[in-house]
């Protein structure tokens, strides 16, 4: 048996992590496997480039344009919604060829077409479909939010400037509907959250869903097995060696639904305490830096597995603000290095965190109570508990070996008659 795993990218972005990751579970557990992607940014023997950089880019610019003209001229909804106008055919390439079973991740933003992913669905292969967001089964949305159109068919969608019975929501939803039909897909939910999401819409009817969550690779990601090695870990980053430190991490830290503006409000209403600073990591975060009431520690981007681990182990929470999430890899990564998190009750943060055990779950935007669970979170009589319980729950939840034979099962249901070699 050969898997393709399909990917925009390598290694940007949340989906590219966990499929990243997947590969190289399947390889150690004897599963032959590709992943092809639409630009490569490191060398790796098992990743191929599906197209050239200029060709991407192209397909990138293009589609948004067309969703600027067809939104009115207007900047609203452009990085919100995905309408799949121009991408590459895959299945002409070897690697394609030979797979017997076609793994879809996150194809958006210049990779596949509608007719791309036509070809895909129709070229007579299994394909297994692991949901990172709702775009596979709405119109042309990441994520709904409150509206529920997607359960029978997208219109009118409050994400577009001018939305219609007829806009981009529809035409796209009615396409979908066109390509599925028939095709021999099983979608993936990687939370519990999104997979009941999946159930209820029309395009998933008669497909199977599915819920595997994803994993992450615990000889990095793992508690701290001394003091000193969380004051390495400090010392590595210039970090101070004494007092708390509260991380806020994420891709652009300015991204309006990572929920910065609500973390500013939340650390002006926790307990001050003069021992207490944060660590941002991501993109932009200096932009950030002098508009938080606690000294600010602006690590800007931090790539690689290892390094992410270190800040992991040099803080005392992690906190994620964030309104729009599905199973985030960066409370998985925390939970398993001991760090406890602190989130809003929103997709499938519920599911990660268990509310007090391991960690904190405040009710959706409210600012005091996510300002009450760091609080919570850092009082010394709960803090060892929970840092010992939030590593415990990762590596029973999410460690490869659960992940690996869950998918394993779902690779053989497709193909009965090959083995795992």
């Amino acid at each position: 048996m050969q898997v393709l795993v399909v990917n925009t990218s390598q290694q940007t972005g949340g989906a590219a992590i966990a499929a990243r990751r997947l590969v190289g579970v399947l390889g150690r557990h004897g599963v032959k496997v590709r992943m092809l992607v639409a630009e490569t940014t490191q060398n790796d023997p098992l990743t191929l480039c599906a197209t050239s950089r200029w060709r991407r880019r192209l397909n990138f610019i293009w589609e948004r344009f067309r969703i600027f003209i067809a939104n009115g001229f207007s900047r609203r909804g452009l990085w919100r919604v995905d309408i799949a106008c121009a991408g590459t055919d895959i299945t002409q390439l070897r690697v394609f060829q030979e797979a017997d079973i076609i793994h879809l991740h996150w194809i958006n933003q210049g990779f596949l077409s509608m007719k791309d992913l036509q070809r895909v669905l129709h070229s007579g292969k299994p394909v297994v479909w692991t949901l990172h967001d709702m775009w596979p089964f709405t119109g042309v949305c990441h994520h709904a939010g409150a509206c529920a159109c997607f359960h029978t068919h997208c219109a009118d969608c409050p994400q577009l400037c001018h939305p219609s019975s007829s806009d981009l929501s529809y035409r796209l939803f009615k396409k979908k509907l066109k390509i599925y039909k028939e095709a021999p897909l099983t979608f993936v939910g990687c939370s519990r959250w999104i997979t009941e999401q999946a159930r209820l819409s029309t395009l998933t009817q008669g497909h199977d869903v599915l819920s595997i969550p994803n994993t992450f690779p615990a000889a990095v990601f793992h508690p701290v097995a001394s003091e000193y090695e969380r004051g390495e870990a400090r010392s590595h980053f210039g970090l101070p060696s004494k007092g708390r430190l509260l991380l806020f991490a994420c891709q652009k830290v300015t991204a309006p639904m990572k929920g910065i503006e609500i973390l500013v409000d939340a650390l002006s209403r926790i307990k001050q305490s003069p021992d207490l600073a944060v660590v941002v990591v991501g993109e932009l975060a200096e932009a950030v830096a002098n508009r938080l009431s606690l000294p600010v520690h602006a690590l800007g981007y931090v790539s690689g597995d290892s390094e992410m681990a270190r800040i992991y182990h040099a803080v005392d929470v992690f906190v994620t603000p964030s309104l729009e999430e599905n199973l985030p890899n960066t409370i998985m990564e925390a939970m398993a290095c001991g760090t406890p998190c602190v989130g809003f009750e929103i997709g499938g943060i519920p599911e990660m965190i268990a509310h007090q055990e391991d960690g904190y779950v405040a009710r959706y935007r409210d600012i005091d109570d996510l300002a009450a669970g760091i609080d919570y979170v850092l009082a010394d009589q709960n803090h060892s508990r929970l840092a010992s319980a939030a590593a415990s729950k990762a590596l029973h939840l999410w460690g490869e070996e659960h992940v690996v034979r869950a998918y394993q099962q779902v690779y053989e249901s497709l193909c009965p008659n090959d083995d795992n070699g």
